[in-house]
């Protein structure tokens, strides 16, 4: 039976001419019943919602406000509620879309707010309110229990706007933080520079939000100055095409041999991606995953930069200079007599400088050794640290030495040694020695009567009068002087002022002979020090200073609080030994939350410095005076 070949082929052409002319004309009919549509057809709707109802009482959540419509462009006054039991991170955060449903257009705008709870229990957060068209529209309040901290559940990338879920591993595949050393083995004591960076194909919603610090168990650690807006450049890694921004550097010193790891940053960062609907294989699902039409929506995406191994070796146990003292780096050093003439009893000062490169915050200064005849004070010690890469500066030493006797003296020449890693060898630096002359002073001998300077001597003639030989009238008391109120008060103060004395003496001989103890007593003067100059730092609004001092001040409570090595010093080792004196865990958990947050702040400064810097101020302050009197409790128990 032979086939009807034309009426296939004009049937084939017949297909060809209505695809085509779907094809040509489908964008201008669907394009038609978007104008055409009424504009009833969508209500106005103002929501709140949040990605969790439960959380922990250290995680963050976030809170939205969405407003739909036809033309979000009439929405004004937006009123957020009061987040009374919470902290607000960051926000509001605004974002804008377009939507296409059924042929007709609309649009939503969200406020968005990064919040963290200040206590546990459960919460209610208020109604916000917006304007639009003469009309207020609130939304309804939200409850939100908080827990005891919890480990974070599996990680599921959500989106805010209520979308389909997206994968963590196309996210990761195209957002991750990279940590890299300069060095993967170091000496003892000797520079390594850890750098963290942001790669990433994709936009970013709003600010990032610290999650987790890292931890640099067995180091000292020094932070490096980097930007506080993100500066983003383009490279180029494993073949494909990053936008790249430096979120932290760090200085880091060994203090302890072996492999040594470095924790982990994480960052919650919520991430901007293309909702697109799945392609169903028909021709008008196909063209609805043209560009033109996806709309953005935002994703809370965990990053977590990779954990760094560190071999740490020990210093040449060879010719080891008798005046090396743990220095590692490379120095100079001088030093200088401010005269070579001088008098008994009249004070002379010695200087000694060093600078370079290392660590020169822990440098140990050279000691001086003086001849006999020679009283020597106290020093006083300044340093100027360079924190822009390399750690750098100069430390100062000066002391101030008293000739008691007469004669020449020679100071001897005062030694500095070092280990430099670039050379892997001792280097030894040494002064010029110094001579004095020391000349008597005017009215003074040149030494010392039964342990009393000169100074301390005064000239016969002056206090020694004749004895009287006739008594000039004196007469008989009526009663007994032994029993007067005169007489006892003059032998009781005595011996109450001699036992006050002897109690203060032993007192300062204790804590001299116990650094902890001193260091102990004395944590709290030096933290209000701090906290002064750091309020006078607020009052210039200089943000990087008084976020660095302010951290000082407080990781420095801690150090002489907790009894915790410089080297040693972070803030989960803090927590490890408050929770050992078993301190409170709201105040625990207000010491983290400020610590975190000055450790933002110090890269991601926002736009309230002021405001801001006076809040940190307040909180940090109600921190340590909690932490005075529960570890003075703990101490008196």
């Amino acid at each position: 039976m032979l086939k009807d070949y034309s009426r296939e082929k004009e049937l084939i052409k017949e297909r060809k001419y209505l695809l085509k002319f779907i094809l040509g004309n489908g964008i201008k009919l669907l394009l038609a019943a978007f104008l055409l549509q009424p504009a009833a057809a969508f209500a106005q709707s103002f929501n709140a919602s949040v990605n969790s109802t439960t959380v922990g009482q250290n995680d963050q959540l976030q809170v939205s406000f969405t407003f739909s419509g036809q033309n979000v462009n009439g929405v004004n006054n937006f009123s957020p509620p009061p987040f009374n039991n919470f902290m607000v991170l960051s926000g509001p955060n605004q974002s804008t879309s377009m939507q296409v449903i059924n042929g007709a257009v609309s649009g939503s705008i969200s406020y968005s707010y990064y919040l963290q709870p200040k206590s546990m229990g459960k919460f209610s957060i208020g109604s916000a309110s917006v304007n639009y068209g003469g009309k207020q529209y609130k939304t309804q309040p939200l409850e939100i229990t908080v827990v005891k901290g919890s480990p974070k559940p599996a990680q599921q990338a959500q989106s805010s706007g209520g979308g389909a879920e997206v994968s963590t591993k196309d996210i990761g595949d195209n957002l991750f933080i990279l940590a890299t050393c300069d060095k993967d083995r170091a000496y003892l004591g000797e520079q390594v520079t850890v750098t963290y960076k942001l790669y990433t194909r994709l936009g970013i919603a709003s600010q990032m939000q610290v999650s987790k610090l890292p931890s640099y168990e067995g180091f000292w650690a020094e932070e490096i100055n980097v930007p506080n807006n993100i500066t983003f450049t383009t490279e180029m890694y494993k073949g494909k095409q990053y936008r790249v921004g430096t979120l932290k550097k760090v200085a880091l010193f060994a203090s302890q041999l072996g492999e040594l790891s470095i924790t982990p940053l994480v960052l919650d960062i919520p991430v901007q991606i293309r909702a697109k609907k799945r392609s169903s294989g028909n021709i008008f699902d196909d063209f609805f995953n043209d560009p033109f039409f996806n709309n953005y929506q935002t994703v809370n995406y965990t990053a977590k930069s990779n954990t760094i191994k560190l071999k740490v070796i020990p210093l040449p146990s060879e010719n080891v200079p008798k005046s090396f003292n743990g220095a590692v780096g490379s120095y100079t050093m001088n030093s200088q007599l401010d005269s070579t003439n001088s008098k008994t009893n009249e004070p002379v000062s010695l200087k000694i400088d060093i600078s370079g490169q290392g660590n020169i915050q822990l440098l140990n200064m050279p000691e001086i050794n003086l001849p006999p005849g020679f009283d020597k004070y106290e020093p006083k010690t300044s340093e100027n640290i360079n924190r822009s890469g390399t750690i750098s500066g100069d430390k100062t030493v000066e002391y101030l030495i008293v000739p008691r006797t007469v004669g020449k003296k020679v100071i001897p020449p005062i030694q500095f040694s070092y280990f430099n890693p670039a050379k892997r060898s001792y280097v030894t630096l040494s002064s010029p020695s110094y001579t004095l002359n020391v000349a008597q002073g005017s009215g003074q001998g040149g030494g010392s009567v039964a342990g009393y300077t000169k100074e301390e001597i005064k000239l016969l003639g002056q206090d020694i009068n004749y004895i009287k030989t006739s008594t000039g009238g004196l007469e008989r008391q009526g009663s007994i002087v032994l029993f007067k109120f005169g007489f006892l008060a003059a032998a009781v103060f005595p011996l109450m002022l001699l036992a006050g004395l002897i109690t203060w003496k032993k007192r300062e001989d204790k804590l001299a002979g116990n650094i902890q103890l001193l260091r102990y007593q004395r944590a709290q003067k030096i933290a209000r020090a701090r906290f002064k100059t750091a309020k006078s730092l607020m009052e210039s609004n200089n943000q990087v200073a008084f976020y660095a001092e302010i951290s000082q001040a407080l990781f420095g409570y801690l150090e002489d609080k907790l009894h915790i090595p410089k080297a040693e010093i972070s803030l989960e080792r803090a927590v490890d030994e408050l929770n050992k004196k078993d301190i409170d865990g709201k105040l625990i958990a207000s010491l983290k939350d400020c610590t975190e947050k000055c450790e933002y702040t110090r890269f991601a400064p926002g736009a309230d410095g002021t405001a801001a810097m006076n809040e940190m101020y307040n909180e940090l302050t109600q921190v340590i005076i909690g932490l005075e009197k529960s570890l003075s409790v703990k101490k008196n128990v």
